[in-house]
């Protein structure tokens, strides 16, 4: 078996994935019920496999901070941009770009940060735009 598997260190993996739920549909794959400190979750979310590790530096697994998020984000396509914007907002996180429409690129994007210091890029596509345009 082949594939990838995007794997994230947060402070909390049950916290975290409740939030993810209230934003994203995402099935759960594997949920641990351990102190704090040693949880696991796995899910997918469109397709692409998210494993989420609970702090714990005495295995050297250090999450990101929310003042000082690190430099990778992920990218979702959603198919209602406001709605998953607002529910992440909702949620408790943070704005970092608003939902701001690019019709030169064929679409809208928005970026927020989460308290697990992660950042998420959503883009709605409306049409595709070839590189060339």
């Amino acid at each position: 078996m082949v594939g990838v598997e995007i794997d994230m260190v947060v402070t909390d993996s049950l916290q975290a994935l409740e939030l993810y739920e209230g934003i994203f549909d995402i099935e759960r794959v594997e949920v641990s019920d351990f102190p704090k400190g040693e949880n696991e979750v796995v899910f997918t979310l469109y397709g692409v496999r998210f494993h989420m590790l609970d702090e714990n530096p005495e295995f050297g697994l250090i999450a990101p901070q929310p003042d000082n998020p690190i430099s990778v984000w992920f990218n979702i396509a959603v198919p209602d941009i406001r709605e998953t914007f607002s529910k992440a907002i909702n949620a408790g996180c943070t704005e970092v770009q608003p939902v701001t429409e690019m019709p030169e690129f064929g679409a809208t994007y928005a970026m927020f940060s989460d308290p697990f210091g992660y950042v998420w890029m959503l883009h709605e596509i409306h049409r595709i735009v070839s590189h060339e345009e």
